[in-house]
């Protein structure tokens, strides 16, 4: 028996060898990069140089990356990007505004979920509410506003929508949405566009023809989910504000609302600078929290509709044939988990005795980072320590990290629509200041010697290894903070099984004003927040029970 296993080892052995003796190499002369368009002078590749004041590439990216995700735009409601969309054969759409068992005639809303439409169904308790549940028997072509484009405010959730129905801010007409919806449709209908999806406590659609790409599954007279006799409208439970809330937990993060399938290849984005120069200077010295799109020029405005016109007019699939959705997903789930984890390690707090082991801790990580991009003549000149250490040796590395997301999109010479060439610059944009930023970290690890792979021949002093964490803590806290997406946004510590982390959302969540009932309806005054302070200027992630008693 161990003959035979002996026999069959070596059989494989040379079995193995023979197959990658076999083995043609597909060039004796492998290029520095397989990209020519790649600049060859690394010169360009500065790592102390950061991204200019007012970019905004990376605001695109998180914007685009976070479309239909109900946490990011609640977390972020002014909206700044109207995309096309379809919504596909075969969907199940809600409408619960209904008084009798008839189909709307005239321009309404339907939800994406029972729990959503049954909020509006109305009806006392002796006699219940209608409830018509429609499938979709046509692609039926949409236009989505994203943030929370439903929120009825004058704070700015509504710009985007207001300039394609009016091209102009109306805050005043906030809660005009039956002509909102009126105009839209209007302007929709050279489009042929049926339907607009905004976010309120959930998705829905804006409907412009019931009967053109929809037909009825069901017409049901359903139990009344609000208490009372008499108020009109009598005010919904807790229990179903909360369950409605628990609907719309299920599209926060990627993949978002699935049953609207969005073309990126149209995406019109206020964020864009080439198309809306005149928003450049009013974000200056802002917080994205209060970039507005009121304020944008006449000449701005008429480019974007010219924009959304040709968006229009494209077929719904993506010419390039790019699935950009996942494009900027990738570089989400490279990044994301690993700066948050390199963050938690420079946040500890260290005694002198450990912090080399710490230090090369810290590294390693940030050399598990640039693994598929450490070039391996990318050294320091010297690998003792010196004072004055360059990193100039580690531009191969920064440069083809940099460029590794991009760079067969750019050369394949693709037909890309400007919305593309928009979304290609943004996920430049923002892998350049990644990577930029982590090989600064790990190169500066090297020079110092904490780096395991090239020790040096004698320990770093403690002092020196203390400063270089500061600095790695302030880069790594600046960056996360540049880039800002949602998904580092979570209840810390993780909300337990009887509990769901949420986000203020509107119109719950909010402190009532003194002396308001606790039923108070769902639209009173009593539970709209200040716009300008607290939760609903920063909405801050907490922990809220999935069972009585609750408390949003």
């Amino acid at each position: 028996m161990l003959f035979t296993r002996k026999a069959a080892a070596v059989w494989l052995f040379l079995t193995f060898e023979r197959v990658l003796t076999a083995q043609i190499p597909l060039s004796s002369h492998t290029p520095s990069s397989f990209y020519p368009w790649v600049e060859n002078d690394l010169g360009q590749w500065v790592l102390d140089e950061g991204p200019a004041v007012n970019a905004t590439g990376h605001l695109v990216f998180e914007t685009a990356s976070s479309l239909l995700q109900h946490w990011a735009n609640t977390r972020h409601r002014i909206g700044h990007t109207i995309v096309p969309g379809t919504v596909p054969v075969g969907t199940v759409l809600y409408h619960g505004a209904l008084t009798s068992p008839h189909l709307p005639t005239a321009l309404d809303w339907v939800a994406v979920e029972p729990d959503h439409s049954t909020f509006f169904c109305k009806g006392p308790i002796e006699t219940g509410c209608w409830h018509l549940t429609l499938t979709v028997t046509r692609p039926m072509k949409v236009l989505y506003f994203d943030g929370n484009s439903a929120a009825k405010l004058p704070e700015g959730t509504m710009d985007t929508q207001d300039l394609v129905a009016w091209s102009e801010m109306k805050p005043e007409r906030v809660w005009s949405e039956e002509r909102r919806i009126k105009d839209l449709c209007k302007w929709g209908e050279k489009y042929g566009v049926n339907g607009f999806v905004r976010m309120e406590m959930n998705f829905e659609i804006m409907i412009c023809n019931f009967t053109s790409h929809m037909e009825i599954v069901s017409f049901l007279n359903l139990a009344s989910i609000r208490t009372g006799t008499s108020t009109d409208p009598p005010p919904v439970t807790a229990r179903h504000v909360f369950e409605l809330m628990h609907s719309a937990s299920w599209r926060e993060n990627y993949p978002g609302e699935t049953r609207i399938m969005l073309d990126f290849s149209g995406l019109v984005s206020f964020y864009d600078t080439a198309l809306v120069p005149s928003l450049v200077p009013r974000r200056v010295g802002l917080d994205r929290w209060d970039h507005r799109v009121a304020g944008i020029s006449s000449e701005d405005m008429e480019r974007v509709q010219d924009r959304l016109a040709q968006a229009l007019a494209l077929p719904p699939a993506t010419t390039s044939g790019i699935d950009w959705k996942t494009v900027l997903r990738v570089v989400i789930d490279r990044y994301a988990s690993r700066l948050e984890f390199i963050q938690h390690l420079l946040n500890l707090t260290l005694d002198d005795g450990s912090i080399f082991d710490h230090a090369q801790q810290i590294q390693r990580q940030l050399r598990t980072v640039l693994l598929p991009y450490t070039v391996f003549a990318a050294l320091p000149p010297n690998t003792s320590v010196t004072a004055n250490a360059t990193s100039l040796w580690a531009a191969p590395v920064f440069r083809e990290c940099a460029v590794s997301h991009t760079a067969s999109i750019a050369s394949r010479g693709t037909t890309l629509t400007p919305s593309e060439h928009l979304l290609l610059q943004a996920v430049r944009d923002t892998t350049h200041e990644i990577c930029r930023v982590v090989t600064k970290m790990w190169a500066s690890g090297m020079n110092l010697g904490v780096d395991a792979f090239y020790p040096p021949e004698q320990r770093p002093e403690v002092d020196r290894i203390h400063t270089l964490t500061g600095e790695w803590k302030e880069d790594v806290t600046h960056l996360i903070s540049w880039l800002d997406w949602s998904v580092w946004v979570k209840c810390r510590p993780a909300c337990g099984f009887e509990e769901m982390c949420y986000l203020p959302t509107w119109p719950f969540g909010f402190v009532r004003t003194p002396g308001a009932p606790p039923q108070a309806q769902w639209d009173s005054g009593s539970l709209w927040p200040d716009p300008n302070k607290g939760e609903w200027k920063r909405p801050q992630p907490k922990c809220i029970r999935r069972r009585e008693p609750y408390g949003l």
